[in-house]
């Protein structure tokens, strides 16, 4: 246990730590839980009541969300943890449902949490940032059965959860890569009769579609080879997934929010993406795929709310 504690501190100071794990509170690894007192609690259960609210004005029944967790800025990414937000059909609205790791059992699984615990995850209480995306007739109807659809919903799940896990690869899978073959499940062709059964020859049918589409998965270069050596000492690191040409180069290909959110901005016209971030007492809407400027500093078109 000692070695795994160095080592996986060891690789958060070298730039290893973006592989958090998706726990069901938050992107963080398994020994770890943020604390909060009574006034970050109230802010950001605040901060998520403008985002139901917006959400709620914006018309739409679903919304693709991610939530900052993390700080990936090394990479240039922002956000690490991706969902699928329903207006209706689970416990309260705009519930998200989205992959979890279950530390207990060792084993991913499906979660559906309210947005306040999907806000409660954000790593930073006192700045944050969550991106929503809603989607256009039909391509919302058809993700919202495919997510509601418990039995095809599973069907995207893989058995065994890797931090890093390859986007192309039925091996392993992180928490964004269940959304992204959500994706090919409710919009690419159904899968045929004689793999009906075949867990993994679901996902390799929706990995399939996400190529053809055009997906392209998010490109970590770690830059130095000894800190990919290193992962092998955390149990939710493998390179065995990966393409001997990437792992020869220092890098990963993995799904994440960013990748998700450009994939749907250029197969999916109409689609609308809205991001809030929070710092402090002061939240700012953006509306539009440019990003809000680090620190949550508002630009003219944006909406500011204060928090007394």
């Amino acid at each position: 246990m000692r070695r795994l504690a160095r080592a996986t501190a060891l690789a958060v100071a070298l730039g290893l730590g973006p592989w958090a794990v998706c726990h069901a509170g938050a992107m963080r690894y398994c020994d770890s839980s943020p604390a909060l007192n009574a006034a970050q609690q109230d802010r950001l259960f605040r901060f998520a009541a403008v985002i139901k609210q917006t959400l709620d004005d914006s018309g739409a029944n679903l919304a693709l969300v991610a939530r900052s967790g993390l700080d990936l800025s090394r990479f240039g990414v922002r956000y690490s943890h991706a969902g699928v937000s329903l207006k209706q059909g689970l416990d309260t609205a705009w519930s998200v449902r989205q992959l979890y790791y279950d530390c207990d059992e060792g084993t991913p699984r499906l979660f559906d949490q309210g947005v306040s615990g999907f806000v409660l995850g954000l790593n930073d209480p006192a700045a944050g940032y969550v991106s929503v995306v809603t989607l256009p007739e039909p391509e919302a109807a058809a993700l919202e059965r495919a997510v509601l659809d418990r039995a095809r919903a599973l069907q995207a799940l893989g058995t065994r959860y890797s931090a890093n896990a390859h986007a192309f690869s039925v091996i392993y899978q992180n928490c964004n890569q269940w959304v992204a073959e959500m994706l090919a499940a409710a919009w690419g062709p159904q899968p045929g009769p004689q793999i009906a059964s075949g867990l993994e020859e679901h996902r390799l049918q929706a990995q399939r579609w996400l190529a053809q589409q055009g997906y392209r998965p998010s490109v970590f270069e770690v830059g130095f080879r000894p800190l990919m050596w290193l992962g092998r000492l955390i149990p939710y690191l493998h390179e065995d997934d990966h393409p001997r040409a990437d792992l020869a180069q220092a890098l990963y290909r993995v799904s994440m929010p960013a990748s998700i959110e450009a994939f749907v901005q250029a197969r999916v016209p109409g689609a609308q993406r809205l991001e809030f971030c929070q710092a402090g007492t002061r939240i700012v809407i953006r509306r539009g795929w440019a990003p809000i400027a680090e620190g949550c500093v508002a630009a003219e078109q944006d909406t500011t709310i204060t928090l007394e």
